[in-house]
């Protein structure tokens, strides 16, 4: 199984060594950051043990900057060491220090294009360390560029992207895109000060048509990230339980017919209801509690419960009374490689941070709202993925940035952190429609 080597880092090839008591079989590879100074002489700064407990999926699990001498220990996305007591007294009492000699020192020169005479200078030191192991943010000898034009000073400039992993763009693979929207409020109707106008003419925001709301939008930036694991969506409509008795619909179909035919054919369907209320035992003994009940303001349904033995029927339903707004949550973890790469993380977390903040206007008396999202799943990086539901304009609701994901304390030299991992909830503007499918004529759709 291959190794996946971070950039800037030079690694060995995967080892295997038995360790404990029960000589147990682990496997691994080393990494180190090596940089190449002005004299031309070649430092290595901290050494990771990548660990697995078979070929491959290797994780980072212990750090030395003094040529295996002392460890520090990582932990697991569990929270967990990820190596096991054995494994540990092995790399304590020098058990791996072979292999580390054996192979980080040729194999980095190698890997590097080290001329062998100055092998001798990639030497471990333990001046550009922290208590983390992770590798300095020194000039490599090998690193991955970052994409030019795709960084900003000001982050809602246009038609800037920020990427991460810094070459992602590189590659084919599917990813997410934020594309940061100047918010546009729906308006009232489609003439400007006239509801009614609006509504009746068949095209007011307030009804939900299409409209120009989301057309030619400012767009003020984006981000693209790989598609993290777990994304979802939930498409529901809020419908809710209804009753209404014979003697209420009776009521209410009068008033309805007095509004709409004239009070005169109201009360006459009214009278209708009664008379033959009258000339069915059931109803007039009904209406002869419900009106008892009310005479000595009391319930009448109670009164016949004891008097009869019965309830009236309420003709439950279930009835639609709108739609919903769809929540999107979602989760990254981003690692930087290098300097470049954690310059692009922190420009990532502005960007969200600073897009979701109110706006305030030159007077300080009114607050904007805040700008909006466009989300988009894009497959090899060129079209809407047909094959993931899509997603309207959102507003980001709420964004958490974890400092220390990896459950301690830890910064490159530079001080920025070593890992962080961000969550995000969106909300879309608008619910989804049935019209909107016609829209997209293949795959899911919404």
């Amino acid at each position: 199984m291959g190794i996946n080597c971070p950039p800037g880092a030079i690694c060995s090839d995967p080892f295997q060594e038995r360790v404990g008591a029960n000589q147990t079989v682990i496997y691994g590879f080393t990494s180190t950051k090596v940089t190449q100074g002005p004299d031309g002489k070649v430092n290595g700064g901290a050494t990771t043990f990548n660990y697995s407990p078979s070929p491959g999926n290797y994780i980072p699990a212990a750090t030395t900057t003094d040529g295996g001498k002392t460890w520090t220990y990582l932990n697991g996305s569990d929270g967990k060491p990820v190596l096991g007591a054995d494994a540990k007294k092995s790399l304590e009492q020098g058990a791996l220090k072979s292999t580390l000699n054996k192979t980080v020192i040729p194999t980095a020169a190698k890997k590097a294009g080290i001329p062998d005479p100055q092998a001798k200078n990639l030497q471990l030191n333990n001046n550009t360390a922290n208590p983390s192991g992770a590798p300095p943010t020194s000039t490599p000898v090998a690193s991955s560029p970052a994409e030019k034009g795709t960084d900003s000073d000001e982050v809602n400039q246009k038609n800037q992207t920020l990427t991460y992993p810094v070459d992602i763009g590189k590659t084919k693979q599917d990813v997410i895109k934020f594309t940061l929207l100047e918010y546009k409020p729906s308006g009232l109707g489609q003439k400007s000060g006239d509801l009614l106008e609006g509504i009746g003419g068949g095209r007011g925001a307030l009804l939900g048509n299409d409209n120009d709301r989301f057309k030619n939008r400012e767009q003020k930036g984006s981000v693209v990230l790989p598609i993290p694991s777990g994304i979802s969506d939930t498409n529901s409509c809020n419908w809710g339980e209804d009753t209404m008795n014979a003697f209420e619909a009776v009521m209410k179909a009068g008033a309805f017919t007095s509004i709409t035919e004239g009070i005169g054919k109201g009360i006459g369907a009214l009278g209708n209801a009664a008379e033959t209320a009258v000339k069915d035992p059931s109803l007039k003994t009904g209406l002869a509690a419900i009106f008892a009940g009310a005479t000595m303001g009391g319930d009448g349904a109670n009164l016949l419960k004891r008097a009869e033995g019965t309830v009236i029927n309420p003709n439950m339903e279930l009835l639609f009374n709108g739609p919903t707004l769809r929540p999107f949550s979602f989760t990254f973890k981003m690692s930087a490689r290098n300097k470049a790469e954690g310059e692009r993380i922190i420009k990532i977390i502005r960007f969200f941070k600073r897009g979701m903040s109110p706006i305030k206007t030159e007077s300080n008396i009114f607050l904007k709202t805040p700008n909006t999202f466009s989300i988009q799943y894009l497959h090899r990086q060129e079209k809407d993925h047909p094959f993931i539901g899509r997603i309207k304009e959102c507003a980001l609701q709420s964004f958490t940035t974890n400092y220390t994901p990896e459950g301690q304390y830890a910064t490159y030299t530079d001080g920025v952190m070593v890992s962080y991992e961000i969550q995000m909830q969106f909300t879309e503007l608008e619910p989804v429609f049935n019209s909107d499918y016609d829209k997209v004529k293949d795959g899911i759709g919404y």
